[in-house]
């Protein structure tokens, strides 16, 4: 008996001589009225696997073994060599969790050049696909064609990288023309979503690289089932001073005024005298969209949403913590700052009071750009942000990060250390500044990103 194997939407249609006697694969269900087995793409090395121990010959025609003749000029840290190692003892799958700034592009190039098998490579922004784009072409550009889908263009190479919209949209149509699979950011997979670009393709091969693999809403483990386990995790503390600059952390904790300490104390108490009388015990995420969904109806829930809004504005945009930036940008007129702000608003005054270029949603391309070229060449020597620089933008070297204001997560946090953790020519160490404002939820805001 032959088993035959096609690739048609997404899935993988399996089919037999003999019906009756095919095999048991793992996701693999029955068509009623064809007969023909079909099972996500992503189970294909599973039943190429089962098939084989059983010994049943294959006419396989989804072909991602083809062969590529790569080398890369790369030489991998002990570090690298160590995490390249773990995946590929794990059969090439699985998920490396790195700091940001440890070299992640770098193991995943070493990993294309290992294997020589067409490769997708996956990313969140069009910053991270040019800049993917630029350093496969630089490595591999002579040997095979680097293929691009996003940003304007829709070209297909041996080696392809796409964001992971455009991913989402053709992975259905593309997905049996890899071997090897890399997810950028990871953690965007666990969207609903993108989940389909792990699902629809076939490729065996699979690698995830992350600063902070586990997500709050428990979707690393749908990750897990499409990438592979973690098989490689350390942190910064491991690599500062020797492959990542040396850093302190300095919490300043500053006061409301009083004006601010009223008019917080009344947002809070608004919000805090609600949820008590609806028993809402804000144990989990869960508990804050009881809120949110009972806001639609209940005039009083809008109210403790709206005031509980407020109140947060409030501590994460005192007054306080920008007579504290002054002092901070004067002790550190000679480095290179980036400045991270929660909210677009506060990006705006405090970059007029203080003569900052800004970055916003708002920014366009062309100037965030120009902006960040400037940072690069020295022209500017500081900048201020609200949340577009922590993820998928090709940041210069800064050795002083101020957070104004952020939510408690860790990712968050983990993205904006590494923005100044690149190793420092003179073996400086870099500065990580928290602005909290005292007896006030950021406290515990803060707590938790730490």
């Amino acid at each position: 008996m032959t088993v035959s194997l096609r690739f048609a939407d997404g899935m993988i249609q399996i089919d037999a001589e003999s019906p009756d006697q095919r095999p048991p694969l793992p996701g693999v269900e029955t068509d009623p009225r064809t007969g023909i087995q079909s099972a996500p793409a992503y189970r294909y090395a599973a039943i190429r696997a089962i098939l084989a121990q059983l010994d049943i010959p294959v006419d396989d025609a989804i072909h991602v073994d083809q062969t590529l003749q790569l080398t890369t000029a790369y030489k991998l840290r002990p570090y690298q060599e160590d995490a390249l190692a773990a995946w590929s003892d794990r059969s090439q799958r699985g998920v490396i969790e790195l700091p940001t700034g440890s070299g992640k592009t770098v193991i995943a190039i070493s990993a294309i050049a290992a294997l020589g098998v067409p490769t997708l490579i996956v990313v969140p922004t069009i910053d991270l696909l040019e800049q993917w784009e630029t350093e496969l072409t630089r490595e591999f550009g002579d040997m095979v064609e680097i293929g691009r889908l996003g940003g304007g263009e829709q070209r297909l190479g041996e080696i392809t990288v796409s964001t992971y919209d455009s991913a989402y949209l053709r992975i259905a149509e593309i997905g049996n023309k890899f071997g090897l699979l890399v997810c950028d950011e990871v953690h965007h997979l666990g969207g609903q979503g993108y989940q389909d670009i792990g699902r629809l393709c076939a490729a065996p091969a699979r690698l995830g690289l992350t600063a902070t693999f586990e997500r709050p809403d428990g979707a690393h483990e749908e990750i897990r089932e499409l990438i592979g386990a973690q098989v490689y995790s350390i942190d910064v503390d491991s690599l500062a001073g020797e492959h990542l600059a040396a850093y302190d952390i300095r919490r300043i904790e500053v006061e409301l005024t009083p004006q601010e300490r009223a008019n917080y104390e009344d947002a809070q108490q608004t919000f805090l005298d609600y949820v008590r009388s609806a028993g809402i015990q804000f144990t989990s995420g869960s508990d804050y969209l009881q809120l949110v969904k009972r806001s639609g109806n209940d005039p009083r829930a809008r109210e403790a949403l709206l005031a509980k809004q407020r109140a947060r504005e409030i501590m994460m945009n005192a007054e306080e913590k920008a007579i504290e930036l002054s002092r901070i940008l004067d002790r550190h007129r000679e480095d290179r700052v980036i400045v991270f702000t929660a909210h677009t608003e506060l990006v705006y005054r405090l970059s007029e009071r203080f003569l900052l270029p800004a970055i916003t949603s708002e920014t366009g391309t062309t100037e965030r750009r120009g902006i960040l070229s400037k940072f690069r060449d020295g022209t500017y020597s500081r900048v201020i942000a609200a949340n577009v620089l922590d993820e998928g933008v090709d940041v210069p070297d800064a050795n002083v990060a101020v957070v104004i204001s952020g939510s408690g997560s860790e990712r968050e946090f983990t993205q904006r250390l590494g923005r100044i953790l690149r190793p420092k020519q003179d073996g400086s160490k870099a500065v990580l500044y928290e602005l909290v404002s005292n007896e006030t939820a950021e406290e515990r805001v803060a707590d938790r990103r730490r």
